[in-house]
């Protein structure tokens, strides 16, 4: 079992800056994977980047040269850097990190982005 908590959203006008955090409850040193996704109302849950246990990264095309994922094993954390934010933004923001078979999620974080 494996725990997460996420933390580092509110509330930014456009243009602004949040770094959310993923603090897991043990080692994610051998995660096979680790992402963040996003669910805005109304909408399904979407990926918005990816990283794999080699360090490649994958991100959505909406938020590609805005948001950077990376991963601290020391501290257990994963993170997600968003600048250049956009109202479309807009989402309540999970963290995921895939261990063997296993997906474990964190509660979400609500990211809302004033125009």
């Amino acid at each position: 079992q494996v725990q997460l908590v996420e933390s580092g959203g509110g509330l930014v006008q456009a243009g602004g800056s949040l770094r959310l955090s993923c603090a897991a409850s043990r080692s994610i040193f051998s995660a096979n994977a680790m992402g963040w996704y996003r669910q805005a109302p109304g909408k399904l849950r979407e990926l918005v980047a990816v990283m794999a246990s080699g360090g490649n990264t994958n991100y959505a095309d909406s938020v590609k040269g805005r948001f950077t994922i990376s991963r601290d094993n020391a501290k257990n954390t994963v993170y997600l850097q968003m600048n250049s934010l956009k109202p479309e933004d807009t989402a309540v923001y999970y963290c995921n990190i895939r261990l063997g078979i296993y997906d474990y999620w964190g509660q979400g974080t609500q990211v809302t982005v004033s125009s």
